[in-house]
């Protein structure tokens, strides 16, 4: 278990110094929601000093096969929780804005995890482009889709991919500096890099809201992603499959009857 020196003694008196300790914490928000596997909780809760917001991350009884799968595609043993902090860690040094990781803990028995768990910092003054898009796009939204293009880009040009690339885990601050957040699923394929890309942009695609986005909008992003001016053959192509792929993902929708947020509008 690791504490950042500038938590150690704020933990100490939310009684947080052991990973037993943080297994048993019950204080703050249990941030719950349909989807979230079984043996992933999410706990969100405040600090004094320093005065801050931590999200708490545990993981218990993961299935082995699970953690295998992780493994495979992070070419090494690795624990859950590590597979939010390592890229996390790469992607700092790379110049990516993730959250600030404060704690963290694993437990192994033999071979497989027992359990392990991540505490990261609520990202300061900033809000995700799902809830709400910043004054800053509606003020000069050309500019603000050609940074948000080029932060994408940034991100894919260290070699990782997402695989969760939806809106709402890309945040913004006041200033317009992006955040990319909700790291577990990051990884660095060794084949089909491609593949992982074009769902990557499937997923922006098909969370930006038709309300506010419009197909002009799409198309400037396609191009600041690229660094072109004009749409290649290969573009074109490309742009075919994000569509394809969109229009999968909303299938889901359409049986809950719900309308795809690419769609709304």
């Amino acid at each position: 278990m690791y504490i950042t020196p500038e938590f150690a003694d704020c933990f100490k008196k939310i009684g947080l110094e052991s990973i037993d300790d943080v297994f048993k914490f019950s204080g703050g928000e249990n941030l719950t929601k349909e989807n979230l596997a079984s043996f992933r909780q999410r706990i969100k809760f405040q600090t004094e000093n320093p005065k801050t917001t931590l999200f708490l991350k545990r993981y218990q009884n993961i299935p082995a096969l699970k953690q295998i799968d992780n493994w495979l595609s992070r070419h090494r043993r690795i624990s859950t929780m590590d597979c939010d902090r390592r890229p996390a860690e790469i992607l700092s040094r790379l110049g990516i804005n993730v959250p600030k990781t404060v704690a963290f803990g694993v437990q192994w028995r033999g071979v497989f995890e027992k359990r392990s768990f991540i505490i990261t910092e609520k990202v300061p003054n900033a809000e995700s482009l799902e809830k709400e898009l910043p004054a800053l796009f509606f003020r000069d939204r050309k500019k603000f889709i050609e940074n948000l293009a080029a932060f994408v880009s940034k991100f894919h040009k260290t070699g990782f991919r997402h695989r969760d690339l939806y809106l709402c885990h890309i945040f913004c601050d006041d200033a317009g500096n992006f955040t990319l957040i909700d790291l577990n699923r990051v990884f660095k394929p060794m084949i089909f890099g491609g593949k992982f890309l074009v769902k990557d942009l499937a997923q922006l695609y098909y969370s930006s809201p038709g309300s506010v986005i419009t197909r002009a909008d799409r198309l400037r992003f396609y191009l600041a992603y690229t660094g072109k001016t004009k749409l290649s053959i290969g573009d074109r192509m490309r742009l075919g499959s994000i569509k394809s792929k969109a229009k999968q993902m909303a299938k889901h929708d359409r049986k809950h009857n719900r309308i795809p947020p690419f769609e709304n509008g």
